[in-house]
């Protein structure tokens, strides 16, 4: 069961129902984007809505779960306590966080503030909402940190719940590398354990996929928690029959940059019954030649474009 959430996001969860009204208008104009698509077509919210807010943040979830997302896409990594931290990088990124101070961090030293070294305390004193994003300029800016997977969870789960919308899915991307073993985040099998008995506690098991460009991760979830929906990430132009090869076994989905994706990958995904749903897709024009293309659905950083689209 869904445990009460953090303390530190009630009046969050308490004022996001009025930041969504005055932003997106009434439940009818929710409603209408939430209907334009398919109800089969899986629209995910790349990192929540990384276009319009803080990627991976709170805010951002609840934004693209308000918009029409069938499933949040996001990226967890491990801290020195073991804790699930919500974060595309194993690190304190230069490019969205700064220090609590307000000092910037290099580019060069960005590696020093290793989160497998650092307990989410210490995580958690960095400001990742308020920097100018040099390729979202758009972004709303806000106070926040990396939260911990549980916190986006509890959250998402209490709001979906006070909207009467339906549960979302979790598309959650394991953040791993063999040359990163033990420096910046577990070998795959403790990475795998500590991320399965995160998800069971929160009893979400059901409504995730787990998605890695680490086949030794994907792998890892198949060997010891068999019953795992698994994506493979592809973004090396090998080919569909080659990177099924790689990882072994057909996925329940196959993800590649949008930019490989063509008819023939399509006849190859769904002949060996396997989803395709490329990312990250970010004009209209593309998420319209794609959806024509016959993918089951798309990941973006503007889930308001997306679910405007008519089916």
């Amino acid at each position: 069961m869904i445990k009460p959430i953090h303390s530190s996001y009630i009046l969050l969860l308490f004022l996001l129902p009025f930041c969504v009204s005055c932003n997106y208008g009434s439940d009818e104009d929710s409603e209408k984007h939430r209907k334009s698509i398919d109800e089969n077509f899986d629209l995910q919210g790349h990192r929540g809505a990384r276009g319009l807010y803080p990627e991976n943040s709170i805010m951002g979830f609840i934004m693209a779960v308000d918009m029409g997302v069938k499933t949040l896409e996001l990226d967890v990594v491990i801290s020195k306590d073991k804790q699930i931290v919500v974060s595309h990088e194993p690190w304190i990124s230069h490019e969205i966080c700064t220090k609590k101070t307000g000092e910037t961090i290099s580019e060069e030293e960005e590696l020093n503030y290793n989160i497998y070294q650092m307990t989410y305390e210490e995580v958690r004193k960095f400001d990742c909402g308020t920097k100018e994003h040099p390729r979202f300029p758009s972004q709303i800016k806000a106070i926040t940190y990396k939260p911990l997977l549980r916190h986006v969870v509890e959250v998402v789960e209490t709001f979906t719940i006070a909207r009467y919308l339906e549960p979302v899915m979790y598309n959650i991307e394991t953040k791993s590398l063999p040359e990163g073993d033990n420096v910046f985040h577990p070998e795959p099998d403790e990475f795998c354990k500590l991320l399965h008995n995160e998800l069971k506690r929160l009893d979400i098991l059901d409504r995730v996929t787990i998605q890695s460009f680490d086949v030794r991760t994907l792998k890892a979830f198949r060997n010891n928690y068999p019953k795992t929906k698994l994506v493979l990430l592809v973004e090396n132009e090998m080919g569909f029959e080659d990177n099924i090869k790689a990882l072994g076994f057909n996925p329940q989905v196959y993800s590649p940059n949008y930019r490989l994706v063509d008819d023939q990958l399509v006849s190859d995904c769904h002949d060996n019954k396997i989803k395709l749903i490329p990312w990250t897709v970010n004009t209209e024009e593309e998420m319209k030649k794609l959806v024509e293309m016959g993918v089951d659905g798309l990941i973006t950083d503007y889930p308001d474009i997306a679910a405007t689209l008519k089916d």
